[in-house]
């Protein structure tokens, strides 16, 4: 297999992981990996009763071909972007190598 392939991770509040995919799936991508998560961000860390609560949230692991990428991101932008009730944030990285992907003839 000689195609590119990118991995897409997309980070959005606990309970959009659904959204993430139902949007990058509109634009090619066939299916993704979900990992819960907790945000560390200073901002974002509540004191109820004296104890910090971080926020949860969820990382949605996107495996596509090097050409969707930035129809994907955009994608994410658009319906699950940091103007969202999802608050997300995504970006993309080069993947060397793959195994394990079943090609649909």
């Amino acid at each position: 297999m000689n195609e590119k392939f990118e991995v897409i991770l997309c980070i959005v509040n606990s309970g959009f992981s659904e959204s993430v995919m139902d949007a990058a799936r509109k634009v090619g991508a066939k299916g993704g990996t979900v990992i819960n998560a907790r945000g560390t961000a200073a901002k974002e860390a509540e004191k109820i009763f004296n104890i910090t609560i971080q926020p949860e949230k969820e990382i949605v692991m996107i495996l596509a071909k090097s050409n969707l990428k930035n129809d994907i991101l955009h994608t994410l932008y658009e319906h699950v972007g940091p103007n969202t009730l999802a608050q997300g944030i995504a970006f993309a990285l080069p993947v060397d190598e793959v195994v394990g992907i079943q090609e649909n003839k």
